[in-house]
């Protein structure tokens, strides 16, 4: 009862200092902030049924009390609506020598990807209303996705923002949450939309293949209308309840597998694949951005340390094993700290690098390409490739005939498909016996043990058979 009639003596003695106000002739703050949105509403160019809508909810905000509830949230949809671009867009660079430029100075190699976004510059010149695409690149991590978006941005002269969907298990976060809800809010897409202030950045939407699912919905059915360029010049948020048009957005997807992609949304995207980098691309990338920007970030100069052509092989082939380049980086980053506090503690330098000093810095080598080659010439043995998310790996396959009853024993951690292969491979031997002059009861006098060596690395998939062959064949020849 007395909280009731606090509130009410609040209510009135507000009530009685606005009317002292007035008399006064005092600016009311209210009415002059009613005017700056209706000012605002007037000059925003958004479609008829938005400022429709955006008049009718300015209308139910004047007459309601400004300390009501309901006021601020009526207030905060009101400046989403007039905050967003609705016509607004930066202006495309269509100097196609000057995009490929930009393109050039940030990125090594990737021409395929060059050559898509310079033929739609191309097209946006010769046809203003063409949409823009959706592209999905699928590569190992550390290859450049992420930041090949960014520089597809800056050469087009658009404004760009990053969108993380790794972990993303909410459909709300697309589509946002309807205002019915207690802290609504509109989804990403609007809010990036309003972060950037034009109404054609280029979005990117990270690890797409990372999208999860539960029972707050499936976030990958949501974006099948935002990357649909048939539906989303009319993309409707939950929370705007009015459409948006998305069709001059540039899409960017990013994924690590292709195969995780739910198929519907994969078939609506132009997927382009970025393979992992040869060790001469890796050495021409790292002379060109990854030591400056190494030097730059921990103080010193290449005054002081030098990479040259061999040192940079030598660090790629003991220190690192991957398809893109943020491990080589990171061993870079460590050789310039190591030399970074010396010249702190005084000493001016330079200092030189060699085989020498790389494993005084970086510890004894990781990787031995020249160990791995020299097994291979054992009977029993043979070398297969073997695809992984991280890019390209040798796979060795090991062979051994023991006495025993016709037993075939495998090992390493193999899928049910490679073990299917390993069975076709044995009966492949089995069918040659004449070929390798074998009794014919050799087999059930035999036991066959097939290992693929890092057990603890699961294995699968149908192309090992030609290789589990190759080496059973040699084990039962030799």
């Amino acid at each position: 009862k007395e909280e009731m009639s606090r509130t009410q003596r609040e209510y009135y003695l507000r009530e009685q200092l606005q009317a002292l106000k007035k008399e006064l002739g005092d600016i009311d703050d209210r009415s002059q902030e009613m005017d700056e949105l209706r000012d605002k509403l007037a000059k925003c160019r958004m479609p008829p049924e938005g400022k429709k809508e955006a008049s009718k909810q300015l209308k139910r905000l004047e007459t309601m009390h400004p300390d009501a509830s309901e006021a601020s949230i009526v207030r905060t949809y009101i400046d989403w609506i007039l905050d967003l671009p609705w016509r607004k867009g930066s202006k495309d660079r269509l100097d196609l020598k000057v995009a490929k430029a930009v393109l050039d100075e940030d990125h090594y190699g990737l021409d395929k990807v060059k050559e898509r976004i310079l033929e739609y510059l191309a097209v946006r010149s010769l046809n203003k209303t063409t949409k823009g695409p959706i592209l999905c690149f699928v590569g190992p991590p550390g290859v450049g996705k992420t930041s090949l978006g960014q520089s597809i941005a800056r050469a087009m002269g658009r404004k760009f923002h990053r969108i993380s969907l790794g972990g993303m298990r909410d459909e709300a976060e697309i589509r946002g949450h309807r205002r019915t809800y207690i802290g609504a809010m509109p989804g990403r897409i609007i809010q990036g939309l309003k972060t950037v202030g034009t109404n054609n950045p280029v979005f990117m939407f990270d690890e797409i293949d990372k999208v999860g699912a539960d029972y707050r919905g499936d976030p990958s059915s949501a974006l099948l209308e935002v990357l649909d360029p048939a539906q989303n010049s009319d993309f409707t948020d939950h929370y705007l309840n009015m459409p948006f048009d998305l069709s001059k957005v540039m899409f960017i997807t990013t994924a690590n597998m292709a195969d995780t992609i739910p198929a519907p949304l994969y078939d609506r995207m132009e997927v382009i694949r970025l393979a992992g980098y040869t060790l001469e691309e890796k050495i021409e990338i790292a002379r060109r951005y990854l030591v400056p920007r190494q030097l730059e970030e921990n103080g010193i100069t290449a005054k002081h340390v030098q990479f040259d052509d061999a040192i940079l092989s030598k660090i790629i082939t003991n220190y690192t094993r991957e398809a893109g380049l943020r491990n080589l980086e990171r061993e870079i980053g460590t050789i310039c700290r190591k030399n970074a506090r010396k010249v702190a503690e005084g000493n001016k330098g330079p200092f030189p690098l060699t085989e020498r000093t790389i494993s005084k810095y970086l510890g004894p080598p990781k990787f031995s390409p020249e160990s791995e080659t020299e097994i291979i010439d054992q009977p029993g043995m043979a070398t297969g490739l073997a695809w992984t998310e991280v890019g390209g790996e040798i796979l060795y396959i090991e062979i051994s005939i023991l006495k025993g009853r016709g037993n075939l024993t495998m090992t390493g951690q193999l899928g049910e498909v490679m073990k299917e292969s390993a069975q076709a491979a044995l009966s492949f031997c089995r069918s040659r016996l004449k070929k390798l002059k074998l009794g014919d009861s050799y087999f059930e006098e035999i036991d066959i043990h097939v290992h693929v060596p890092a057990g603890a690395i699961p294995k699968d998939g149908p192309s090992a058979g030609v290789t589990i062959a190759t080496a059973m064949y040699s084990a039962l020849s030799r």
